[in-house]
C-alpha cells in the first residue's frame, strides 16, 4: 500500500492541498466577516497618520478632478470638449480610481500580506476581495461628493440615478475579478509591481475618462467604432448618461459591460483558485 493509499484510507489530506472549487468558495463565504473587517481596518490605518484623516478619501480625487480637468480643458478646443467637461471630468475620475486602486492594490494583496498567507491557513481568495472592498467603501463617500458637485453644476436628481445601483455591482464584479487575475500574475512575476502603474496611467489616458471619444477620434471612425467593446469606457458612458441625464451611450453597453464584468469575474476566479497551493511557497 501506497502512502497515499494509506492517507485516503485513514482520511488523512494534505497540508496546503487546494479544495475543490466549490468548497473553496463556500470556506471564503464563512469567512466573509475577515475581508470586510481588513478592509475597514485597512482604511482606517491608511488616514490615521494624516491631519485630515478619513477626508483625504474624498480630497484626493476631488484635487485629481480638478487639476486634469484645468489642464485637459486647456488643452482641448472648445469643439473637442463635450458638454458640461466638469461633471464629465468628475464622473471619469471618480469611477476610474475604483478600477485604478483595485489592479494597483489587489496585484500586492498576496506579496504583501506573505507572513499572514505563510502562517494561517484561509482561502486566499479573501485577500484580494478585501482589497475591493476597501475601495468600495472609499468609493461610497466619493459618491457623495459626486452627488454634490453634480447638483451643484446644474444636474438635478433624476429617477435614472438609481440605476448607478446595478452599474455599481456590475463595477464591482469587473474589479473583483481584474484584482484576482493582477494577484496571482504578481505572486509568479514580482516585476509587474512596477509596470503596474504605467498600465493604469495608459488606461487613465485612453479610457475616455477626460475626453470624448466621438469628438477627438471623429476623424478615425474605425477607433471610435473599438471604443464600443472598451470596458472602462462603458461604464463611464453609462454614468455619464445616467447623471448627466443625457442618455448619450448606446443600450448596448449595458449588455457589453455586463458580459465583460462576469467573464472577467469567472475567469479570475477560477485563475486564482487553480494556483491556491501556490500562495506563499512561491
Amino acid at each position: 500500500m501506497s502512502l497515499a493509499d494509506y492517507a485516503d484510507q485513514h482520511g488523512l489530506h494534505r497540508v496546503g492541498a487546494r479544495p475543490r472549487l466549490w468548497s473553496y468558495l463556500k470556506q471564503s463565504w464563512d469567512r466573509r466577516d475577515f475581508p470586510i473587517a481588513m478592509a475597514r481596518f485597512r482604511i482606517q490605518a491608511s488616514q490615521e497618520r494624516n491631519r485630515l484623516g478619513l477626508l483625504w478619501l474624498v480630497l484626493q480625487p476631488s484635487l485629481n478632478a480638478v487639476v486634469y480637468g484645468l489642464i485637459f480643458g486647456l488643452l482641448q478646443t472648445a469643439a473637442n470638449r463635450p458638454p458640461d467637461y466638469a461633471a464629465f471630468v468628475v464622473i471619469g475620475v471618480f469611477l476610474f480610481e475604483f478600477f485604478s486602486k483595485s489592479l494597483s492594490n489587489g496585484a500586492k494583496s498576496i506579496t504583501g500580506n506573505r507572513a499572514l498567507v505563510q502562517s494561517l491557513a484561509f482561502p486566499r481568495l479573501t485577500l484580494p476581495v478585501a482589497v475591493v472592498l476597501e475601495n468600495f467603501m472609499a468609493l461610497v463617500p466619493m459618491l457623495g461628493v459626486m452627488v454634490l458637485a453634480l447638483l451643484v453644476l446644474g444636474h438635478p436628481p433624476a429617477w435614472d440615478w438609481l440605476l448607478m445601483i446595478p452599474l455599481l455591482a456590475l463595477y464591482t464584479l469587473f474589479n473583483t475579478g481584474v484584482a484576482m487575475i493582477a494577484a496571482r500574475l504578481t505572486v509568479h512575476v514580482r516585476d509587474l509591481t512596477q509596470i503596474l502603474p504605467f498600465v493604469n496611467r495608459i488606461l487613465f489616458y485612453t479610457s475616455g475618462v477626460l475626453f470624448a471619444v466621438d469628438r477627438i477620434l471623429r476623424d478615425h471612425p474605425w477607433a471610435v467604432a473599438l471604443y464600443d467593446f472598451h470596458p472602462l469606457y462603458q461604464v463611464l458612458q453609462i454614468a455619464r448618461g445616467l447623471l448627466m441625464n443625457q442618455g448619450h451611450y448606446e443600450p448596448q453597453y449595458w449588455v457589453f459591460f455586463g458580459l465583460w464584468s462576469v467573464v472577467v469575474f469567472v475567469v479570475g476566479l477560477l485563475f486564482f483558485w487553480v494556483a491556491e497551493e501556490r500562495y506563499g511557497r512561491d
